[in-house]
């Protein structure tokens, strides 16, 4: 099949192109800044830019578009503005070009932990939103992600896939020990709350890749949980990730104070975020992880 992959430069596109060049598919990256080489066709446009979003799938002619765009390289709020756009503008310019260009499929990037904190400690796809959430921001990030889902599952004519990534882990993320997130951990800069039982489903970037190429592969349609084995409670996996890190073990703070001193994410993270449950794509797209947070989250 033709497949184009619009993000093709970021951490999951950049696994996903040798994966489905391996499987045979003819891959066409579409990239925003035409000198990142990749090691595919090249298509140039920003997602933003309708017109531009056009030229690129009428050129490429994809049977299917695979859809990772982010701009989450830079956790800032700027970074999160675009990439709420890139969810729901970005997306409607894919759909339109990709129905114009012929395509017959679209596989999209999404967030299982976007949903609402209410229930089971782990929930499936069928679990409400936090379309709500307190905090303007996530409350964006998330509305946004609704939108984008809705475009996707609604347009007719081309089949559409959501996987709903868990919190990625493995080289260049946050949570890759030079990274941000885990250097903070590994110096023991990052507190915990004396309740800690929010859930965490996390997912190893090659993970992510290996769940987009099955749903290229695959007819079955919807959306789809992709997250590892162990979803696990902050207690569990922030004392943890700093033992394997050589760290000291995170200082506990009263719950009271730990919004004030995380930031309100990362304390919902720890306090009541909730995990993903992942059986409908093991038994409909037949995908597993292949990694799990225990053996690689120190490892980078």
């Amino acid at each position: 099949m033709r497949v184009v992959v619009a993000g093709a430069t970021g951490l999951i596109g950049t696994a996903l192109l040798p994966l489905l060049r391996a499987k045979g598919h003819h891959v066409t990256a579409l990239v925003r800044d035409e000198s990142k080489a990749v090691a595919a066709d090249t298509v140039v446009a920003d997602a933003l830019d309708p017109v531009a979003v056009r030229g690129a799938l009428l050129a490429a002619r994809p049977d299917v578009v695979v859809h990772q765009l982010t701009a989450l390289r830079q956790m800032s709020a700027e970074a999160f503005e675009t990439t709420a756009r890139l969810r729901t503008e970005g997306t409607a310019n894919l759909i339109m070009a990709a129905r114009e260009a012929g395509a017959a499929k679209l596989v999209v990037q999404s967030i299982s932990f976007a949903t609402a904190p209410l229930g089971d400690p782990v929930l499936t796809e069928d679990a409400p939103l936090y379309l709500d959430a307190p905090d303007p921001g996530w409350a964006r990030t998330v509305q946004a992600v609704a939108e984008m889902e809705r475009l996707v599952l609604g347009t007719p004519d081309i089949a559409g896939t959501i996987l709903r990534y868990g919190t990625l882990f493995g080289p260049q993320t946050q949570y890759d020990p030079a990274g941000p997130f885990g250097a903070m951990i590994g110096r023991g800069q990052i507190p915990i709350p004396s309740t800690a039982t929010g859930v965490t489903s996390f997912l190893h970037v090659q993970d992510a890749a290996l769940a987009a190429l099955s749903a290229v592969d695959s007819d079955v349609t919807g959306v789809f949980n992709i997250a590892d084995d162990e979803p696990a409670e902050g207690a569990t996996w922030l004392p943890e990730y700093a033992r394997l890190l050589g760290g000291p073990p995170p200082r506990q703070i009263p719950s009271d104070l730990a919004e004030k001193a995380l930031g309100w994410f990362a304390n919902y993270q720890l306090t009541a975020m909730r995990g993903a449950r992942t059986d409908r794509a093991r038994t409909e797209l037949g995908w597993k992880p292949t990694v799990s947070w225990r053996h690689g989250l120190a490892s980078g």
